[in-house]
């Protein structure tokens, strides 16, 4: 099991915020969230303030070390991966903090770090459960926000960061990579869960006949965050929208991001619903996504430090009711 992360100090990170502005934070606060990056806030003395981004394997409670990029879904972390994202979305016209500085030399950390810029008016999931006057014109700005996200297309499926450089990812589709994770997951929670390995046979037969519905698609992959909650985006304060933890930004089906935003906007889903959707692949992907979702949290509770263990068992046993009920309602 990881340690308890240590925070980093102001003497930490003076270094590395004299690199970027020429200037020493008066104040760092740790910002909540953040499980495989340290996230900070650092105040300076005329009450400017930026964020720092520390990507040690202290910081990171998943206890992964570094991942295979070739696969889509390796562990996502990284000032690469960071960096990568950054210029895609600027390419593509969506904003993200504003970037201000890099070292992935370890000049002024152990570990890769960035500084960006603060966006402190707080995430779309506050405004959404604070503000409900403000929520439909945030909503509309979110699904034009996603029209253009998920028109930006790439040649190949694959992390941004590969595909951008020209090359390729493991697999042979979208849907063959969902059912490998899938029945990894599967396997892990035969041992964690009993009552996944009550049904394991059940949920194999029915990953397995999931995916024969799905035909080949010919289209290219959408580009799409990954995990894209109405956490992982920052609102600014003319009401602007901005992505933030995009390190897992790649090309995929468009219908594993759609899947995700109904999992997390719940009832706001209706306002950035797609009409053109492969229903085959949303029903395979749901399914998996629970999945991941059961034994994620699982394996994160196993192997790290997080700071609200029943917050993630709750997401843990959440998916473990949707995933018995997809089965349920299969049989």
């Amino acid at each position: 099991m990881t340690a308890t992360r240590r925070e980093l100090t102001r003497d930490d990170l003076a270094p590395l915020a004299r690199a970027a502005l020429a200037r020493t934070p008066t104040a760092v606060t740790r910002i909540r969230g953040g499980s495989k990056k340290g996230v900070y806030r650092l105040a300076f003395e005329d009450r400017s303030t930026a964020v720092a981004y520390v990507w040690s394997p202290d910081e990171d409670l998943w206890d992964a070390g570094p991942g295979d990029p070739r696969d889509p879904f390796s562990h996502a972390s990284g000032l690469t991966l960071f960096t990568a994202a950054a210029d895609r979305l600027a390419a593509a016209g969506i904003r993200t903090p504003r970037f201000l500085h890099a070292d992935p030399t370890h000049t002024h950390l152990p570990a890769d770090a960035a500084l960006v810029e603060d966006l402190p008016g707080g995430t779309l999931e506050d405004l959404l459960e604070g503000d409900p006057a403000a929520a439909p014109e945030a909503l509309e700005r979110m699904a034009a926000l996603l029209a253009t996200l998920h028109s930006c297309t790439g040649p190949h499926f694959g992390k941004v960061a590969v595909v951008d450089n020209g090359g390729f990812s493991y697999g042979s589709s979208c849907e063959e990579i969902v059912v490998g994770r899938a029945l990894s997951d599967l396997g892990e929670l035969i041992a964690r869960e009993p009552r996944v390995a009550a049904v394991h046979s059940q949920l194999t037969d029915g990953l397995g006949a999931l995916a024969a519905q799905v035909r080949p698609r010919t289209s290219p992959p959408a580009l799409i965050h990954g995990e894209l909650g109405p956490d992982h985006v920052r609102v600014t304060a003319d009401g602007d929208l901005a992505l933030i933890d995009i390190e897992g930004l790649l090309y995929f089906d468009v219908e594993w991001e759609h899947v995700f935003l109904r999992l997390r906007f719940g009832h706001h889903y209706d306002a950035l619903r797609s009409a053109h959707l492969d229903e085959d692949r949303l029903r395979l992907y749901r399914l998996a996504m629970h999945l991941s979702l059961v034994a994620g949290p699982l394996r994160l509770l196993e192997v790290g430090d997080f700071d609200d263990p029943a917050f993630m068992r709750g997401i843990a046993e959440h998916n473990l009711g949707e995933v018995l009920t997809l089965l349920r309602d299969a049989s």
